[in-house]
């Protein structure tokens, strides 16, 4: 691996951790931050994946599950100088239909794992006096849609989190941020996409543009090689100005 990049980037010895790296967004940031140099902690619930990955872009694979009660955030993140919350997942039902245990794991994972995870991690970021704390948030923590209370309210959360992060560390070296994506090309969106074909009668293509992508001024998927292009420029030295903010790539949907 080069610590060197088209734009100068070198995050060489920089201990990287990534949760949810072992597909999508995640996988996508762990080759990144690699690509720059990074040693990378690829964390996930599916470990046979994660270890794939960790092979794929010479880092370490860490199996966890984030919801559990007895997950060490500490034997994960205590040594981390760059921290990637990207572990997400979604339940799509009316409020007054919501199971509550799935409104719980949602926050829980989204929530509570990354609040864990910047605690553990920030003693350490402290004494180097250099931290970064990315947090995979979403267009929908900038605005609501049906039917998705728990993670449109995580994914809020997490904008809250950075914020009081951001305050706490800004003499010390540390940023703080939220990246807001809209649509992006994970396996969770285009399982979406037959099903709303079928839903609505009409082809995967229109699906797509008329339906899944209607709130985006442009109707394209956002490439996970995107998002992880934004990551590692705020792990950087030159993200550090973008602190306590959301850092917004959502194909124009909030400029409505």
């Amino acid at each position: 691996m080069t610590g060197e990049s088209s734009f100068g980037l070198d995050l060489t010895g920089r201990q990287a951790v990534v949760t949810g790296g072992a597909s999508g967004i995640g996988a996508a940031c762990a080759a990144r931050l690699a690509a720059a140099g990074a040693s990378v902690l690829i964390a996930d619930l599916d470990e046979q994946a994660a270890t794939k990955v960790a092979a794929e872009v010479g880092g370490q694979a860490y199996g966890v599950d984030l919801a559990a009660d007895s997950f060490d955030p500490d034997a994960l993140a205590g040594r981390a100088d760059v921290l990637v919350n990207c572990a997400g997942l979604q339940h799509v039902a009316p409020v007054h239909e919501f199971p509550l245990e799935k409104y719980r794991l949602l926050m829980t994972v989204m929530v509570e794992a990354p609040f864990r995870l910047a605690q553990a991690a920030l003693p350490h970021m402290y004494s180097r006096g250099y931290g970064r704390i990315v947090n995979i948030s979403s267009v929908h923590g900038l605005r609501a849609s049906p039917y998705k209370a728990a993670y449109v309210a995580a994914k809020h959360g997490v904008l809250g989190l950075v914020k009081t992060l951001a305050l706490e560390g800004a003499d010390r070296g540390i940023a703080a941020t939220a990246i807001c994506p809209g649509y992006v090309r994970t396996p969770l969106v285009e399982g979406q996409i037959p099903d709303q074909a079928r839903a609505h009668g009409i082809s995967e293509d229109r699906a797509l543009e008329e339906v899944i992508l209607a709130p985006q001024a442009i109707k394209e998927l956002i490439e996970p090689s995107e998002v992880a292009e934004v990551v590692a420029f705020l792990a950087g030295p030159a993200g550090r100005s973008f602190t306590g903010v959301p850092v917004t790539m959502d194909m124009g949907w909030t400029a409505r």
